[in-house]
């Protein structure tokens, strides 16, 4: 199938105000920008995250790094270099040992955040609200035609604290493509503190033991006065052990009578499948059970309407490509059946080069199995597998890397990673940036004076409005409305979208 030919169509507030920061609690220290998104391409929402953007819902925002109180760094792993760390294979080597023998650790796993690889989403409470219809009978080609939406505040309301966690594996793990069909897959999203990246790798006791051994020889070689050859070259192993695979622990081969078997069901999200409509209900009670129980919400706050806008809608269309995974590309529930029982929930995106977590919840009877750390993993490896179908989609994005929070410093244990500049949009190490962060919360990471945003706005004028259903740039639209007061507002727009990005996204204007 041919990628879809459409648009993306978003109103845009701005981010003056401040409002509660949910890391640091500061009542008015959280300022970002924030724009609805009516409808989206998967590659502009890939470029927009390449600029520090992230989506909760239909809500797309945008942190401002050198004002907010807990500054939010874009971060990504390289999926295809990750090595599981000592801290990773202990949490699957956990949950293999769950699924065959049935045992099930006590408590909560002491290298567990409460927090997870899924975004704790806290876009701005802008006092405007959406437009109840924006339609262009001028693009026959925009296959949305914007209907009601919430308010913006609602949403920003709804994007409750979001959390950890992940789900759990089995003898034989499947995934459901949208149309039905199971394929031998993995996924899920959470995390976990890794080893320490400061200290030396551990050696094998047995090679300990063959230095010493070697040690004791020459020395004994150079009191009878012989002279050792092997003195200056270190022992060679007689067979070069490879490291086991993050694939290789994950598909870990259990015992033909398992105590458990765990389902892993990837369902599409927008437009809903039937498989995510037949299992919605039981999705969703999931989801307060955990808000519940892990956010301490009231009964009545996580309620369906707001799941539905929080976690279920997405501006993201279904796109395909002859060169993409065959799954398509957009947003996604990963389900996690344990026994026949639906235990946890992965929300993410399958974007153009990356694996996107959205966010992630679990069954609370399941927290002792270190689902954080698992089901990033899992996702990890579902980023790899997606990757021999589509060859540049080879990055996992966790979100947002909050320095300043302590509880969220475990994304960067997931190596090698890069955080995004918040200046010139560079990808840096995260080795480099934490020490800039150590010394200060916000920070420039590219260490060029002289570079700049190579995607940086140059002309207003030819960024795209869609005013009075019909497309056009900026400046025609100036033309028409003669003395139009928003120019400011449109070059600060356009600014944080950057020249390419403007020229293609549609700013609606009343």
């Amino acid at each position: 199938m041919a990628a879809n030919k459409s648009f993306t169509i978003v109103e845009y507030f701005g981010g003056d105000d401040g409002y509660r920061c949910g890391y640091c609690k500061n009542e008015k220290g959280n300022f970002s920008h924030g724009m609805w998104s009516h409808t989206m391409t998967v590659q502009d929402y890939q470029d927009l995250i390449d600029r520090g953007w992230r989506r909760s819902g239909k809500y797309v925002y945008k942190p401002i790094m050198n004002k907010t109180c807990c500054p939010q760094y874009t971060i990504r792993c390289h999926a295809l270099k990750f090595q599981p760390s000592k801290s990773h294979k202990k949490s699957l080597k956990k949950m293999n040992k769950f699924i065959s023998n049935g045992e099930l650790p006590t408590g909560q796993d002491d290298a567990e955040p409460m927090d997870s690889v899924c975004e704790e989403a806290r876009p701005q409470e802008p006092s405007k609200v959406c437009h109840a219809e924006v339609k262009c009978a001028a693009i026959t080609d925009i296959q949305k035609e914007v209907a009601e939406c919430p308010t913006v505040t609602e949403v920003q309301k709804e994007a409750a604290d979001a959390a950890p966690t992940g789900p759990e594996t089995t003898k034989k793990d499947l995934m459901s493509a949208p149309d039905g069909r199971t394929t031998a897959t993995s996924t899920k999203a959470g995390a976990v503190m890794g080893a320490d990246p400061s200290r030396p790798p551990c050696r094998k006791a047995k090679e300990l033991r063959k230095e010493r051994r070697l040690q004791k020889e020459q020395m004994r070689q150079k009191a009878d006065g012989v002279s050792s050859i092997v003195s200056s070259t270190p022992p060679t192993p007689t067979h070069a052990s490879q490291p086991k695979t993050l694939e290789d622990f994950i598909d870990e081969s259990l015992p033909d009578k398992s105590s458990h078997c765990l389902e892993v069901r990837l369902v599409r999200a927008n437009p809903p499948s039937p498989q995510f409509k037949a299992s919605f209900d039981a999705s969703y009670q999931v989801y307060k059970l955990y808000q519940m129980a892990i956010h301490k919400d009231p009964p009545d706050k996580p309620s369906e309407s707001q799941f539905r806008r929080f976690l279920c809608d997405s501006p993201l269309e279904a796109e395909y490509s002859p060169d993409g995974p065959e799954v398509g590309y957009g947003s996604f529930h990963q389900q996690y059946w344990l026994d026949g029982r639906l235990v946890a929930v992965g929300v993410i995106d399958i974007l153009p080069t990356c694996v996107s977590s959205v966010y992630l919840y679990y069954h609370p009877d399941s927290a002792s199995l270190s689902l954080g750390s698992y089901s990033a993993l899992r996702e990890i490896a579902f980023t790899r597998q997606l990757q021999k179908q589509s060859p540049k989609l080879c990055f996992y994005y966790l979100g947002f890397y909050i320095h300043s929070c302590p509880k969220m410093r475990y994304k960067g244990q997931y190596r090698p990673s890069d955080l995004l500049c918040p200046e010139t949009y560079a990808w840096v190490a995260i080795e480099r940036c934490i020490l800039q962060l150590e010394n200060s919360h916000y920070a420039r990471f590219n260490q060029d004076p002289d570079a700049g945003d190579a995607r940086a706005l140059k002309d207003v004028g030819r960024a795209m409005v869609l005013y009075r259903r019909a497309v056009m740039p900026y400046a025609a639209y100036s033309r028409k409305r003669k003395g139009s007061s928003d120019e400011t507002e449109v070059q600060q727009f356009a600014g944080l979208l950057g020249q390419d990005c403007a020229e293609r996204i549609l700013l609606y204007r009343a």
